[in-house]
């Protein structure tokens, strides 16, 4: 499974997923690209988006698309180490296309 964190992410999330590709955002060149865009160029290159961006959904149109999103509740890591479980079996079953938004 390819998985990209979005920059708004703490890259110590990266750790959760140690048997698949895993990269980020400011990795892969993309920073301060706008959601439409950036999706456009993750869309085949990746299975799964993580972020944290609560308004993707409401801004972007996400019919047709084959990338799988999964919005976090924060990107505050204290915050987020309770729902590591939660957040590595989200994305591991998350479908192609599907949103999903964790909630604490």
């Amino acid at each position: 499974m390819r998985i990209i964190l979005d920059e708004n992410l703490p890259r110590p999330l990266k750790r959760l997923f140690p048997a698949h590709a895993i990269t980020t955002v400011q990795e892969q060149g993309l920073s301060g690209t706008f959601n439409g865009a950036l999706l456009a160029r993750l869309e085949g290159a990746f299975d799964v988006f993580l972020t944290a961006d609560k308004n993707l959904r409401y801004q972007q149109n996400l019919s047709g698309r084959q990338l799988a999103i999964v919005e976090l509740p924060t990107n505050r890591l204290p915050l987020l180490r309770p729902l590591f479980p939660r957040i590595v079996t989200a994305v591991e079953s998350v479908i192609s296309g599907a949103y999903v938004e964790l909630t604490f």
